[in-house]
């Protein structure tokens, strides 16, 4: 079984489940899990986590993103892009000045209520799935955060623009809530996802790449280490008469490593044989590193 992350550039027309299904398929296991998902109609980054690093999946999901977006104005649809039945056609009466003031003015913190159609429960229940029914469901503004976001190119009623944002944000309401504020409506007619995390596009492979990688048997060199999302954290060895607690998913105390870590917040721990055990979190009332993470058992 393979465990680690694959890089993978989600194209056009493909569900983030579909992808999962077709690399069952290539990589011959079922363990495997995405990090959140891309609508069908966007591109780009998706790393997928196969075998124990599947219980990365809930903490890829909440990494910062970055993304390419083309807002359409003047055009207003169901969907917030231009998959959905369009509900508005208004003329875009605007200056190039006064989109670029109303972009830069959604830098920053926001509530952003979360679209129709999306995959948010409500009563256990996918909103999309009461969309379709043509039930309009109450939606709690939800607060998200605009790091930056940065016009391309503007030929209107098109605007090309890149934003980095945190995690729950979505770019076609962020174009919607742009259009509405223009007072000409708008939807997002494309979407390229350029970054998640450690995870640039540059570095993204397709589905037929990694077949191919498989073909030669050089699988090892596309799968990040699972380890490798947490470089930035000091590593820390268990000393060897201390192994059979750690494989017992216990804390460890300072005087557990062969070389005491200096830092007093969040360290990756190891064995002995250098096999990645996982993620501790110092408890100072305790003075202990508690689990927070565990990739056991190890093969």
């Amino acid at each position: 079984m393979y465990n680690g992350i694959i890089n993978v550039y989600k194209e056009k027309g493909f569900t983030s489940h579909d992808v999962v299904a077709k690399l069952r398929g290539i990589l011959k296991q079922k363990k495997i899990g995405h990090t959140g998902t891309l609508d069908p109609d966007a591109e780009g980054v998706l790393p997928v986590c196969l075998g124990k690093a599947t219980k990365l999946c809930e903490l890829l999901t909440d990494k910062d993103k970055t993304y390419e977006a083309c807002l359409l104005l003047g055009i207003s649809t169901d969907t917030q892009d231009m998959t959905g039945t369009i509900l508005k056609e208004q003329p875009v009466q605007v200056t190039k000045e006064q989109v670029i003031q109303m972009l830069s003015s959604f830098q920053g913190e926001y509530d952003q209520i979360p679209p129709m159609y999306s995959a948010l429960k409500v009563n256990g229940k996918k909103l999309y799935e009461y969309a379709r029914e043509g039930i309009e469901v109450e939606r709690k503004p939800r607060k998200v955060q605009i790091f930056s976001i940065k016009i391309q190119k503007i030929e209107l009623p098109r605007v090309w623009f890149s934003v980095e944002c945190s995690k729950g944000t979505y770019i076609r309401t962020l174009c919607y809530d742009i259009g509405e504020k223009l007072g000409c409506g708008g939807c997002m007619e494309t979407l390229l996802r350029t970054r998640v995390s450690v995870f640039p596009i540059k570095d993204s492979l397709k589905l037929s790449e990694i077949e191919k990688f498989r073909d030669e048997e050089n699988l090892s060199q596309i799968i990040m280490p699972m380890d490798a999302m947490f470089q930035t954290l000091e590593a820390a060895v268990v000393k060897e008469r201390f192994q059979k607690l750690l494989y017992n998913g216990n804390p460890m105390g300072r005087n557990c490593f062969e070389k005491q870590p200096s830092s007093l917040e969040t360290i990756r721990i190891y064995d002995q044989n250098k096999n990645f055990i996982g993620i501790y979190r110092w408890i100072e009332k305790k003075e202990i590193y508690q689990p927070v993470k565990l990739f056991l058992p190890i093969e």
